[in-house]
């Protein structure tokens, strides 16, 4: 496949999260291929991924832009839009937000990877816009311009050939919301570089996330006020100045770290915490490739990530109640980190290029093939 014209699409590059993560593996199979994303922050990604060509969209050049990309949303449709890939015969979206809805030429062939169908749109809805978060003028405002990105997102599904999930639980909102099938590779973790340290945990307990209302941080929070063992938060996000006023003194929010900084906090972490339903949960699987087990949601990804009482524990419902008994039982368990990581080197970054890789080029000559 080294002749053919292809080009990568992502939503946007203003952090580096599972997302950019899956980008990063995908630019190594494509190494000529540009990428084009809605925004993008000079520094925000790893250097493989900045050296890069990357084309953005209109909205680059819109104001207060850091800090409020998110309020130009309505605009995101049009900016994906109006994406000029008139020149490439394989066009390789990773989405979870967008740009599943580029428009490539009649005769090329679009994958799109799912990371998951638009959570403001679909199964996050109420967690971003409750009537109670939201001011009166935002209530009358925001669920017509929903209502409208809803009947774009499905309509705009329609122009992926093929769709990838990095789960099973994403599979399952892809039938539900665009009435397509999904085959599954789940997201990669980079287990050379997250592995265990000698030692024993410190006294600490970790949460690494973007502050955001759908993750539940808050519920963490407030469990572990009443805890009362140490919290760190990695992260930051729109709900940060909200978390900070509710946390207590053993809560302690350490905004983005660099990689190393991350590494020795998943090492040295007693267990991570993902409080909220997860897509699929790669930073579970980076805390099991360090040996350190996860305390999660038993909904959602995270289902598919860890494993009850081999590499963590689940709590059963999002309650404050419910992840207390699990902090309590957590307590008087014992995790191998052997075994821990053993569970993460199934999510391997190799494993995944290695799948990916036959899959796109199984589809691409069965698309040759028809033509």
């Amino acid at each position: 496949m080294e002749n053919i014209k292809v080009a990568l699409v992502h939503d946007w590059l203003t952090g580096r999260r599972g997302g950019e993560k899956v980008l990063e593996v995908l630019a190594e199979i494509f190494p000529r291929a540009p990428i084009y994303t809605l925004i993008h922050f000079p520094g925000s990604q790893a250097p493989d991924i900045e050296k890069r060509i990357i084309r953005t969209s209109f909205l680059q050049r819109l104001p207060f832009l850091k800090g409020h990309y998110r309020s130009y949303l309505p605009l995101f449709p049009l900016a994906a839009e109006l994406f000029d890939l008139q020149e490439y015969e394989l066009v390789i979206s990773s989405s979870h937000c967008v740009v599943k809805g580029v428009i490539p030429r009649p005769d090329a062939l679009h994958i799109s990877y799912i990371h998951s169908p638009m959570r403001y749109a679909w199964n996050q809805y109420f967690a971003y816009f409750s009537p109670r978060r939201l001011p009166v003028f935002s209530r009358i405002l925001i669920p017509p311009v929903i209502h409208y990105l809803r009947m774009w997102d499905e309509s705009a599904s329609a122009r992926v050939d093929h769709f990838l999930a990095n789960s099973e639980n994403v599979a399952r909102r892809i039938r539900k919301y665009y009435r397509r099938d999904a085959d599954v590779v789940p997201a990669p973790v980079d287990t050379e570089f997250f592995r265990p340290a000698d030692g024993r945990p410190k006294d600490y307990y970790l949460i690494v996330s973007a502050l955001v209302p759908y993750k539940m941080i808050d519920l963490a929070i407030a469990a572990f006020s009443r805890f009362g063992g140490r919290l760190k938060i990695v992260g930051q996000g729109p709900d940060d100045k909200k978390l900070r006023r509710l946390a207590g003194a053993n809560t302690e929010f350490l905004g983005a770290v660099d990689s190393s900084s991350l590494l020795c906090l998943y090492q040295n972490a007693r267990a991570l915490i993902l409080p909220g339903e997860e897509d699929f949960g790669i930073t579970a699987l980076e805390a099991e490739a360090c040996g350190t087990p996860v305390i999660a949601l038993g909904r959602g990804g995270a289902l598919e990530t860890v494993i009850a009482e081999k590499t963590g524990l689940f709590f059963p419902e999002p309650k404050v109640e419910s992840l207390l008994a699990a902090l309590d039982k957590f307590q008087g368990l014992e995790f191998n980190k052997p075994e821990v990581r053993s569970h993460a080197m199934k999510f391997s970054r190799d494993i995944f290029k290695e799948k990916v890789q036959a899959y796109i080029r199984r589809k691409w000559l069965e698309f040759k093939e028809t033509k």
